[in-house]
């Protein structure tokens, strides 16, 4: 859909109908789940260790791009596996330890072996998990970024060259300058917006808790294993891991920041009222990129099944495949919106909105159509 056509009018979807075959499709999955989804996870994790120990590996030959790709692929797939198995996707999959479910994955000391971000865990999933996932494209979604950017990238009164520079610096940092006191911030207010900025203890929290374990493994600890091997050594692996860092931080931007925004996107103005309508929202709020594949998934980190994970977050990666060209014939067949575009495409046209040459579309909240279609072919 381009911003030529017509505005989606949500009140010619039966939105129980909709919710319905969902629900059917939905419990289809559910009875598939197995040892394939276990094994695929398995599968997925190997690649990015494989991809750690080759940039270790290289790291301190020399400052080189091959090593720091390497690392930096690894360092997302930890992000890929937090993103999954924190939303619950393999807790009702046979055969998955409990180290690989929301319940142990990152938890506690396990942080330093799961996921060491630039973010506490709990954090991001309160804000991820729990906020934006409930209040996808409203104003209390915490990740909308065309509001987000209003007032800074959006101001068109500076120069668009200097909202191009700024953005670049933000993909480059994303993780780091906003996703750390974003999701802390989000935490500790229980996602109340108002008086977001942190207090002079939450600061001190996000040095501490965020910041400082991070930049001590990945920037001294790691590059001082090499010592031994010279100061030369140890230089390059710091050098090849703050370039990782910033592939890391490209690399999740290029394929977060898009799957909810472009002019032909939608953002709302309340909640929905009905499942049905909140599945209508999560639709036409999201789009996909290219599907198929372990190699294409994975070089996306598997958000190019965007629209089929926020209808169900609590999913398997592999069952988003089996589930995406279902979804699409549904929504097909309901006359709902389904964006689905190359990755490259879909920057574009966030880029447009961040800084302030296109907008998003608006859409007043979902209401359920009464009843439907009977009683409207009555009144006609």
């Amino acid at each position: 859909m381009s911003p030529s056509q017509s505005a989606f009018d949500p009140s010619t979807v039966d939105m129980e109908a909709f919710q319905r075959e969902l629900k059917a499709l939905r419990e289809e999955l559910d009875a598939s789940l197995g040892e394939a989804d276990a094994a695929h996870l398995r599968k997925i994790e190997r690649w990015g260790r494989v991809a750690t120990l080759l940039g270790v590996a290289t790291s301190w030959l020399a400052p080189n791009p091959l090593s720091a790709a390497a690392l930096s692929l690894g360092r997302s797939t930890r992000w890929l596996l937090m993103h999954h198995v924190g939303h619950r996707g393999y807790d009702r999959v046979p055969g998955v330890p409990a180290a690989r479910t929301s319940k142990g994955f990152a938890r506690g000391g396990r942080r330093f072996l799961d996921w060491l971000d630039w973010m506490m865990p709990e954090a991001w999933i309160f804000e991820h998990n729990v906020l934006h996932h409930s209040h996808t494209g409203e104003e209390a979604d915490p990740d909308l970024l065309e509001r987000n950017a209003e007032g800074t990238l959006r101001d068109t009164r500076r120069p668009l060259g200097l909202r191009y520079l700024l953005l670049g610096v933000l993909a480059l940092t994303w993780r780091a300058s906003y996703y750390a006191p974003e999701t802390l911030s989000a935490l500790r207010r229980k996602g109340r917006r108002e008086g977001a900025s942190l207090t002079r203890a939450e600061r001190w929290e996000l040095v501490l808790k965020c910041y400082a374990p991070y930049a001590a493994f990945h920037f001294l600890l790691f590059p001082a294993l090499f010592l031994p091997l010279g100061v030369w050594a140890a230089f390059s692996v710091l050098c090849n891991s703050v370039l990782a860092d910033l592939l890391t931080n490209l690399h999740t931007f290029l394929v977060v920041g898009p799957n909810h925004t472009g002019e032909d996107l939608y953002r709302f103005d309340a909640s929905p009222e009905s499942r049905g309508a909140r599945f209508v929202q999560q639709v036409v709020g999201s789009a996909n990129y290219r599907t198929g594949g372990d190699l294409n998934d994975f070089a996306h980190l598997w958000l190019n099944y965007q629209i089929e994970h926020h209808i169900w977050p609590d999913l398997p990666m592999l069952k988003y495949r089996e589930a995406q060209p279902k979804v699409r014939a549904l929504c097909e067949k309901y006359g709902v919106p389904y964006v689905q575009e190359s990755v490259w495409t879909r920057v574009r046209k966030m880029v447009d909105v961040v800084v302030g040459k296109a907008s998003m579309r608006r859409l007043a909240p979902v209401r359920e159509p009464a009843p439907f279609p009977e009683a409207r072919a009555v009144a006609r």
